[in-house]
């Protein structure tokens, strides 16, 4: 009678926990903000399967009010997977001397944080490596009051919209995007390779340009503004006109979330699904957020 009494109470406890939750979409061309989530907490499998669904359905989800130790944030995470590892030969943001990156990077313009308060422009975490990561997880500390805004660009809705012509073109290329933490500071950063003569300015690992979700089935522009990349197989001229077209294209504002941090925030989002960039900030202005990243697979 105990056991079963017992069993009533956490079924009951469950329930209350589910009912409480609420996803709604933050009403833009991606997004949704959950509450009633309180991450500290173990989540029931129902719920998890809920905000596994909304990043499938939104592609970034949004709690607020949070206020995690690392290893609360880690154990939320993971429930979404593992923690990206990149190769040891592959140098990712705060790879290390023998290619290791921490579990939690501080993204943060203090000492032992990286990015610092310029801007960054629309890019994809990891699209340079083999298996890029699944999805990060990214929560605030420390916000400046001016600036440091991050905007997610929905990569499944820009390829909805292409032209049927343009569609046609891109469906099964493959495009190299070289990778940025090859060049040191001050080099030349080209946005396309045009010279294949000349050696490449990091291994190359090809992934479809019009990349299919693995659990959506949706196709994705699977693309990003200011990193060298290079169409497979095309004339350099053609292939740098071609991605001049499609990265105008994804800067439409119609594909566009604006996050204004708040101290607590946590933002989930899909690498397989968006885009992102950050507004600069004042260098004299502290914003300190930390970042986990979840492991991928092979994009096709």
């Amino acid at each position: 009678m105990a056991i079963a009494a017992a069993f009533s109470a956490q079924t009951s406890q469950a329930d209350t926990i589910r009912q409480g939750v609420s996803i709604e979409a933050a009403g833009g061309a991606l997004g949704a903000v959950v509450d009633g989530i309180d991450a500290r907490r173990p989540v029931d499998p129902a719920i998890v399967l809920r905000l596994s669904q909304a990043i499938n359905d939104h592609h970034i989800v949004i709690f607020r009010n949070q206020a995690l130790a690392d290893d609360e944030f880690l154990r939320f995470a993971t429930y979404f997977g593992a923690v990206f590892a990149p190769p040891e030969d592959v140098p990712v943001l705060a790879s290390d001397a023998h290619g290791k990156t921490p579990d939690i990077i501080n993204v943060a313009n203090i000492e032992g944080g990286y990015t610092g308060n310029r801007e960054l422009h629309l890019h994809i975490d990891h699209q340079w490596t083999p298996y890029p990561s699944s999805g990060s997880l990214l929560y605030a500390l420390e916000v400046p009051e001016a600036g440091g805004n991050t905007t997610w660009i929905n990569l499944a809705l820009a390829y909805d919209e292409l032209d049927a012509t343009v569609k046609y073109r891109i469906d099964g290329l493959q495009l190299i995007t070289y990778n940025p933490f090859t060049r040191q500071p001050g080099d030349r950063r080209p946005l396309y390779r045009l010279n294949p003569a000349a050696p490449p300015s990091s291994e190359a690992f090809p992934h479809p340009l019009a990349r299919t979700h693995p659990e959506s089935g949706r196709k994705v522009l699977y693309l990003s503004t200011d990193t060298e990349v290079e169409v497979v197989g095309w004339d350099p001229q053609a292939g740098s006109a071609l991605i001049d077209e499609l990265r105008a294209h994804l800067k439409d504002p119609r594909f566009a979330y604006r996050h204004q941090w708040s101290v607590g925030d946590i933002v989930f989002w899909d690498n397989r699904a968006t885009a992102h960039a950050r507004t600069p900030f004042p260098a004299d202005s502290r914003r300190v957020l930390k970042r986990i990243s979840l492991a991928g697979s092979r994009p096709f």
